[in-house]
């Protein structure tokens, strides 16, 4: 069986992976709060766990393996998002959570095996609470239960602090009913307006920490094997779920891991810097989902990232590069050093590094097999991906761009219609018939193919949203 190798936050050392049970293999990964678009940093965490469920799979068996990703659909800024807009507040989770899904399948990523959303647990979140009151820690006060964090005395330990340089360095919020000011929220009263549940401190509603601690319990039992997410976790949201879930007497995580953050062209991603990207953003301006993940994957999942439009070409143009060379090529052995490079704490970039090497000698089957393994370039590839297990995708799951030069990659049924109407649109600019340029104009955009007009001529691709139906409909 593979040897995986995990960082683990908690000893910081890297360490062999043994899960608790070799047939249940479990990880709980921080989802999102679900209130707008994703940004591309809140898609790190989840191309890099994506991989690290596809490798558990592949060395423990698809049916071994349980990955629970939540949804925070009950926060503040959801409340705040309901009131400036005047919409429901279920509306607005609803059609962001949707908006999450398709964003995410566009990256290639698969679906986790649940996908719990905080609201449909409120009770095993305050039967929790309870339990932490009874066990001295936790209080009730004006309404709220705050968590004594003095009452865990390795508060601090996966973060590297103590609790007192806590308070001296951090700004904290010193509320009049706090016994200290390091303790949190675990329940806060609800005002009419805002969502709330009964509860026996009256109407309210969770604080964020505690839904993780209770949903990974109901869904993954007292202690398992891997808790995930952005280094922007570590404190305070993961230290605060150690700190609930021990004093409720669960093993919880034994291996922690966390991402990097990411950055724009060598900047802090920031709206006032104009460098802020959701996910669609990146899909609707021509990069295929294929392209942001082989971006992603090419910088190991625990260094910062710099995403930069020439990294975005250069991925372009090397995923073009591999598709040309292996066309029609039948695929090889896989080569182990891909699988090797995975299982060393998901050493992407070197299992991307071993591509390039496949590539430069010319090697178009093991380049070809290898890529498969990867999943990046499944579908261009031509590869049954069926017979051979994939860890980093599948044929299905990839938009690939689609150029001239690689036309094939699409039906000829789809290429010959584009080619058909881009003629009717020419012919109709060439007479003047502005109406019917524009209308096709319009309707290939709303179909999902790009169209660019170049001096050498028409250029097309297909976005990942693209709709056969709708182009159907410009015939």
């Amino acid at each position: 069986m593979t040897d995986i190798q995990l960082y683990n936050t908690a000893t910081r050392r890297k360490e062999r992976f043994t899960p608790i049970d070799h047939e249940n293999v479990r990880m709980y990964v921080c989802g999102p709060t679900v209130y707008d678009r994703a940004h591309i940093g809140n898609a790190r965490p989840v191309i890099v766990f994506d991989v690290l469920f596809r490798l558990l799979r592949h060395v423990y068996g698809p049916d071994h393996v349980t990955y629970v990703r939540n949804f925070t659909d009950v926060d503040d800024k959801i409340n705040a998002r309901a009131a400036e807009t005047g919409r429901s507040i279920r509306e607005i989770t609803d059609e962001t959570t949707r908006w999450y899904l398709e964003d995410m399948a566009a990256l290639g990523t698969l679906e986790p095996t649940k996908m719990p959303r905080a609201t449909d647990w409120i009770g095993a979140m305050i039967s929790m609470i309870e339990g932490l009151i009874e066990e001295g820690h936790a209080y009730e006060a004006e309404g709220h239960v705050l968590f004594r964090v003095r009452s865990y005395k390795e508060y601090g330990a996966l973060s590297g602090r103590s609790v007192d340089d806590m308070i001296a360095g951090a700004r904290v919020e010193v509320a009049p009913y706090k016994e200290d000011p390091m303790d949190f929220v675990l329940w806060k009263p609800s005002t009419p307006d805002l969502p709330g549940w009964e509860s026996p401190w009256g109407r309210g509603r969770p604080g964020w920490h505690i839904e993780c601690s209770a949903m990974s319990y109901e869904l993954l039992g007292a202690e398992f094997d891997i808790h995930g997410g952005g280094n922007d976790l570590t404190f305070p949201h993961h230290e605060n779920e150690i700190a609930q879930s021990k004093c409720s007497g669960h093993g919880f995580a034994r291996v922690w891991m966390h991402n990097e953050m990411l950055q724009v062209e060598g900047k802090k991603m920031s709206k006032s810097l104009g460098n802020f990207f959701t996910v669609r953003d990146l899909l609707n301006q021509g990069f295929p989902g294929e392209v942001i993940r082989f971006v992603f994957l090419s910088t190991h999942y625990r260094k910062p990232m710099d995403w930069t439009a020439e990294k975005a070409e250069a991925a372009k143009e090397e995923l073009t590069k591999w598709r040309t060379a292996t066309d029609e090529v039948e695929p090889g052995k896989i080569d182990t050093r891909v699988v090797d490079a995975l299982a060393n704490d998901l050493n992407t970039h070197g299992a991307v590094t071993v591509l390039r090497e496949l590539f430069k000698t010319g090697d178009n089957s093991g380049l070809k097999a290898s890529a498969a393994l990867l999943g990046l370039l499944t579908d261009a590839l031509r590869f049954d991906y069926q017979k051979h297990h994939v860890i980093f995708g599948t044929a299905a799951q990839f938009n690939l761009t689609v150029h001239p030069a690689s036309i094939s990659l699409v039906s000829s049924e789809v290429s010959e219609m584009i080619e058909r109407l881009l003629d009717e649109r020419a012919e109709a600019r060439k007479a003047k018939d502005f109406a019917r340029a524009d209308a096709l104009r319009d309707g290939f955009a709303a179909a999902g193919v790009l169209i660019k007009d170049t001096p050498d001529g028409v250029e097309w691709e297909l976005a990942p949203d693209f709709d056969p139906a709708k182009l159907e409909a410009l015939k």
